[in-house]
Formats: structure tokens, C-alpha cells, sequence
């Protein structure tokens, strides 16, 4: 840590040498002379110190997220892959959420926590916004400068204010790769609230289109994102499309029976319909266990388990999901032959408890709803158990693609998914899934879907046979292909 406070001290000398000479100054030139020649010497030796590396930084990467490690799935995913191919990984960014074990358990990876700061809390908002990114700032610039020299710094974006300018800046002091993986456009985000003609949109707009053309090398999630990038800002990007990794895959009824069974514990929507878990027969509304002779099997007449994932967010409008639910319970109700259902819906955000007072004022008897947050081990044996995915994800900037989805579609579950211009790159309409543009149109989907259900011919089932038929690339695959011969290739 030695090496690494160096750069630091010499700064405050350099500091301290302006505020002396300044006195000097006034009644000499020799002494501004003298002052310039030295403050100039000192600052080439700085940016030499802060470049100095050593054979081991050629195998050093820092993974960043300026927001909650646990909820950034791709960038775990990253950190995951560079340590398989033996690079110490740095992972920075919040610890809010428990990132998954994977992470945790490696040697090759160690997290450095930054806290969520915030801005003033007096004054106009536009003070409050301000205070916030200085003092981020200047937190990300302690953390970057204080660890050891890095050979690449992958970086997500959004939220790119004020990573993308910090990063840069001490990537070119200290000679080090920087690449940015885009998956979206902050200032769309931004411009969902304020509007695309807010000044404080445009100067964010400005801002990610100058400094991202610093990165050394771009990431992105979709073919038109990268058509976009270059078309509109200049920057050349490689597309790593999101791929589920190994642990998304199709649940075995034993797994999802003892995670029914967690969950039936807490949540009464999984619960067998005399509410009893432990009985002669462990049963739940989905499995039954007979201790007799071991055997797991499915309840006949189960609900339809209906799942859907969210970050809580003003891009994912849930009155459409609630709206069609209710259309649902409305076709019971005239009489049509359909399933009871349970939907599921996962995650944690800034919208959340609203949504849930919504869902509290609803009454249905034959749908039933619930919110849990899952671990990150759990989830994917709880997508590999549905039987329907949906998916309100409505691209802010309309080039990013859903990782839910991607996810989903490595357990083969079939998905009814909003419709905004890239979708096409991800779903296949009447292959793998439905689009719909409205709440009635996705209820007349789940309407037609599950109107034969559990039955295999289904329409449903036909999905699924699709989806497992075409198999697919998974994340380590993909990752080799598109990101390993970047940080291979020669400087």
C-alpha cells in the first residue's frame, strides 16, 4: 500500500508548494520561474508514479458499478468469467443486496464496498443533484487511485454520472485499459421524469456522448444499440448479447418441491389449499412429498404459476400486469374454463410499495399475488419451475433487451413480453412467446395460452418444446467469443 499512497502524498506537496509560492510570486519572477519549473517536474513524476505497474497488473481487472453489486447480474457475471481465466478481479460498487455465492466464494475476486452517498438535503434540488456527484466524485477517485494498478477497468453504464469522466481520468494517469459495458442510455432513464428537453436530460446526453468516446473499448447489449453508438455519438462498440449462464435452467420437481416448501412457510399463496405443509403427504399448491416411499409429484389441478421479475421502476408500468389479471378473474367469473393462478413477482425498487397498495385493494378469488424477494440462489429454481413469464420492461431508450427474459429463456420458460422496437432480437413472436402492446391484449393471451392447461400440446407447451429444441449460446460461451480476445489482444 505503499506504492499506492505515494501519488497521493506527492499531490499534497504539490498543493502545498502553489500555496507557498504564492507569496513568493508577488514579489519576485524568479521565484514564479523557479515555482512553475518545479510544480511541472512534480507533476510529470506523479503521472509516471501513477502508471508505474508491475508484472502482476497485466492480470488485474477492476469490474465497476456505481450502484448495488447484488442487483447488477451482468457484472457479476463479468467478474465471474475474468476470474475462470485466472485475473484478479477488483469488484467495486454497493453492497445493498448479497451478491451470488459464486462471488462471494472466489478468491479471485474481492469487493471493494462504496456507500450510496447522498446530496444536500437544504436548498433547490438542482443543489441537492449537484452535492451528490461531487461527493461521488471525489469517493470514486479516492477508491480508483488508492488500489492497486489495474491492467483494464470495466465499467458499467447506466448509472454513468460521474463514473464514466472519474474512470477515464484515472485510467489515462495510470495507464490502464478502459472499457465501458453499455446497457442503456443514462439520460433516457433520466428523461422518463424530467422529459427529453429538461436541461439537466440534455447535459447528461452531452456528457455520456463525450467522455464514453474515451473508453478504449465499448460493450453493448443489442445490434441496434451498437448501430446507435456509432451512428449518433461515434463510438465503435462489440455486442455481448446477455446470455443465462449454467444455473438457469429447467427445475427437477424434487428442487422445486423443498423450495415450495420454503416458501409456503412465509407466503400463503404457496400453501396446499388445507394450508397445511406438514401433513401424512408434505404438500404445497404445486408438489406433494410422500415420505412412505420418497416420491415428489405435481398436485393435480395446481394453479398456473405466472412469474415476473422488476427492479421496481417508473420503465415497467404493473397496471398492466394488474389490469389484465383482473381481466382474467373477470373470465372465470362469466363462466370460461380456466386455471386458478398464482402470480409472483419478484425484486426490489423505488416503486414497489406503491404497487403493493395497489395490490392490496384488489380482491380476487381466483388469482392470487405476491411479492417476495428472493435470493440470488433461489430464483433461478424458481423460474425453472413456472409455467409463464411476463416481462414489462419498456426500454427507455427503446435498445436494450430484458435480462429477465434472457434469463427465463434459459429455463425454458415461455414469455409474454410488452413490445418496444428491438424486442425482435430476443423474442420470436408466436415461437417462444407473445407480444402485446396493452393490458386486454396480454389478457387474451394468457387467456388462450392457459386455456388448456397443464396439458403438453398446448400452445404453452408448444413454446416450451421450441425453446428447448433451440437450446442456445450460454454466457461463458458468449463471453469467450466477444469479450476474452479484447483483453488478450496486444496494447
Amino acid at each position: 500500500m505503499a506504492d499506492s499512497s505515494m501519488p497521493l502524498l506527492t499531490g499534497s506537496w504539490i498543493v502545498a508548494g502553489l500555496v507557498t509560492g504564492y507569496y513568493f510570486i508577488r514579489s519576485s519572477a524568479i521565484w514564479l520561474l523557479l515555482l512553475v519549473s518545479v510544480t511541472v517536474v512534480l507533476i510529470f513524476w506523479l503521472i509516471q508514479t501513477l502508471r508505474k505497474g508491475n508484472g502482476l497488473s497485466e492480470r488485474r481487472v477492476c469490474v465497476l458499478v456505481l450502484g448495488d453489486i447484488g442487483r447488477s447480474p451482468r457484472m457479476q457475471y463479468h467478474a465471474i468469467s475474468l476470474s475462470k481465466h485466472g485475473y484478479s478481479v477488483t469488484f467495486v460498487g454497493f453492497l445493498g443486496t448479497k451478491p451470488h455465492q459464486d462471488i462471494l466464494r472466489d478468491d479471485n475476486i474481492q469487493i471493494i464496498a462504496i456507500d450510496d452517498v447522498k446530496g444536500l438535503k437544504v436548498g433547490p434540488r438542482i443543489l441537492t443533484y449537484a452535492t451528490k456527484v461531487i461527493r461521488q466524485s471525489l469517493q470514486l477517485l479516492f477508491v480508483l487511485m488508492k488500489m492497486d494498478v489495474q491492467s483494464y477497468v470495466l465499467m458499467q453504464n447506466p448509472p454513468g454520472l460521474p463514473s464514466i469522466a472519474v474512470t477515464s481520468l484515472v485510467c489515462s494517469l495510470r495507464s490502464t485499459k478502459f472499457i465501458i459495458d453499455w446497457h442503456n442510455y443514462g439520460y433516457t432513464i433520466m428523461a422518463i421524469t424530467h422529459g427529453q428537453e429538461h436541461p439537466i436530460v440534455r447535459v447528461a446526453k452531452w456528457y455520456e456522448r463525450f467522455f464514453g468516446r474515451f473508453a478504449c473499448h465499448n460493450l453493448c447489449v443489442t445490434n441496434a444499440m451498437k448501430k446507435d453508438l456509432e451512428k449518433n455519438w461515434g463510438i465503435k462498440a462489440t455486442t455481448l448479447y446477455d446470455k443465462p449462464p449454467l444455473i438457469f435452467k429447467e427445475t427437477p420437481v424434487k428442487l422445486q418441491h423443498e423450495l415450495f416448501m420454503r416458501l409456503a412457510k412465509m407466503y400463503p399463496q404457496f400453501q396446499s389449499g388445507d394450508g397445511n405443509v406438514w401433513c401424512e403427504t408434505e404438500r404445497t399448491a404445486y408438489t406433494g412429498h410422500n415420505p412412505t416411499d420418497g416420491t415428489v409429484t405435481r398436485t393435480p389441478g395446481r394453479p398456473v404459476l405466472l412469474l415476473s421479475s422488476t427492479s421496481w421502476t417508473e420503465d415497467e408500468d404493473f397496471s398492466i400486469l394488474l389490469k389484465a389479471l383482473e381481466e382474467y378473474e373477470g373470465f372465470i367469473k362469466r363462466g370460461e374454463s380456466l386455471p386458478t393462478l398464482v402470480c409472483v413477482i419478484t425484486g426490489k425498487g423505488p416503486q414497489k410499495d406503491h404497487y403493493r397498495k395497489l395490490i392490496d385493494t384488489l380482491h380476487f378469488e381466483h388469482v392470487k399475488i405476491c411479492t417476495p424477494w428472493l435470493d440470488a440462489e433461489d430464483y433461478p429454481v424458481l423460474l425453472g419451475s413456472a409455467d409463464l413469464g411476463v416481462c414489462l420492461h419498456k426500454s427507455s431508450s427503446g435498445l436494450d433487451l430484458p435480462m429477465k427474459v434472457v434469463d427465463m429463456f434459459g429455463c425454458c420458460l415461455p414469455v409474454c413480453a410488452i413490445h418496444f422496437s428491438c424486442l425482435h432480437e430476443l423474442i420470436k413472436h408466436e415461437e417462444n412467446g407473445l407480444i402485446f402492446k396493452d393490458s386486454w391484449e396480454l389478457a387474451q393471451q394468457l387467456k388462450s395460452l392457459l386455456s388448456d392447461f397443464p396439458g403438453t400440446e398446448s400452445r404453452l407447451g408448444f413454446f416450451r418444446k421450441n425453446l428447448r429444441a433451440s437450446g442456445g449460446t450460454r454466457w461463458d460461451e458468449n463471453w469467450d467469443k466477444n469479450v476474452l480476445p479484447l483483453l488478450t489482444a496486444p496494447w
